[in-house]
């Protein structure tokens, strides 16, 4: 059937069955902008816009020893590092066993910090997360604002140090799978990683697989709701349900602190590919997108302002990853550390 369109400023006349998709004009096609010399507004001064985060590396080479056999090697895969730069921030290693006052001069360089998936959860691995847990509590206590993501094994350790209790982790089986979110009844969402989701966007995470799950080991809410140190620091936002039907807590939110944990990985759906279980649609890349720039809107609430010198000589361009995605598993790329360098 023909079909005739006439096209105004903010009207649309269509003759026909089918509908027209809505026109969309400029400001300067409406002569509604209103001035021929736009001015750019000044950046918030209360706002650091140049946020920088630390990751800690965790043990290992990241490939199964495929790309180093040297046991003092650690990584950091390079998909946390693109999930901070995708929300706006650059990005210092923290390399978990170089000297510790080195580590910690670092870490006095950057705004927020990751802690990443992985499998370390004893020796000096932990006793390094359980530091730097303290003192960026410390931090925001003495009134810095300093936001942590701890993503995955990033979550448990986190639950273990607020517990107090090593035996606090179950069993589950969600070791490679999508999965939607379920929000908690009447949760509040303001102030959480998801307040800047668009409505669609989270009518989808509760009822398609948008997030990916790749761990072991969990919290039922009935027991994370009985350890009263966990339930008092942290409240529950989300749960997952895993193969076999049992519920875990998926999302928290720090009560008092600018801290988010994550059982599911935020930064896959964009930057990994090793896994076919791995959701790339629009609608999960968009969770990374939006994921990400919650963590930077917090880090950029940072007043840390470092000496520029000592950020520059400390990022992560200063290191090359290494691709390994090859074997078609595991991670795409990894930052390999098997010598600790610092310029401090």
């Amino acid at each position: 059937m023909w079909k005739l369109c006439f096209c105004l400023p903010f009207l649309l006349l269509d003759i026909g069955v089918a509908k027209a998709p809505a026109s969309i004009y400029l400001p300067s096609q409406t002569g509604a902008d209103g001035s021929s010399n736009p001015v750019c507004s000044s950046p918030d001064p209360n706002l650091n816009h140049r946020p920088v985060i630390g990751i800690l590396s965790h043990p290992g080479d990241g490939a199964s020893g495929r790309l180093s056999n040297d046991t003092t090697s650690t990584y950091i895969a390079a998909s946390y590092v693109k999930f901070a730069e995708a929300g706006g921030a650059r990005v210092i290693p923290l390399i978990y066993n170089e000297p510790e006052d080195v580590l910690f001069k670092k870490l006095e360089l950057v705004n927020g910090v990751i802690f990443t998936g992985g499998w370390a959860k004893k020796y000096e691995y932990f006793d390094m997360v359980t530091k730097i847990f303290k003192k960026t509590l410390e931090r925001n206590d003495a009134g810095e604002h300093f936001p942590i993501y701890g993503i995955c094994l990033g979550f448990e350790l986190m639950s273990i140090i607020v517990s107090q209790d090593r035996g606090i982790l179950q069993r589950f089986d969600a070791e490679d799978n999508a999965s939607s979110l379920q929000f908690v009844e009447n949760v509040n969402i303001e102030g959480t990683l998801f307040q800047r989701f668009p409505p669609e966007l989270l009518r989808k995470l509760s009822t398609d697989c948008l997030v990916m799950q790749k761990h072991r080991w969990g919290i039922t809410p009935e027991k994370f709701k009985a350890n009263h140190a966990l339930s008092s620091f942290f409240e529950i936002v989300t749960t997952c349900i895993d193969e076999n039907s049992k519920t875990y807590v998926s999302t928290v939110k720090a009560k008092k602190y600018p801290i988010t944990g994550f059982q599911w990985h935020p930064e896959k759906n964009a930057f990994e590919w090793g896994s076919s279980q791995i959701p790339h649609s629009a609608d999960a890349i968009q969770v990374t997108q939006y994921a990400a720039s919650y963590l930077v809107s917090e880090a950029r609430k940072s007043l840390n302002r470092p000496s520029s010198e000592k950020v520059l000589k400390n990022l992560i361009y200063n290191y090359k990853p290494t691709y390994c995605g090859y074997a078609g598993k595991g991670y795409d790329e990894v930052y390999l550390f098997t010598q600790p360098r610092s310029r401090l």
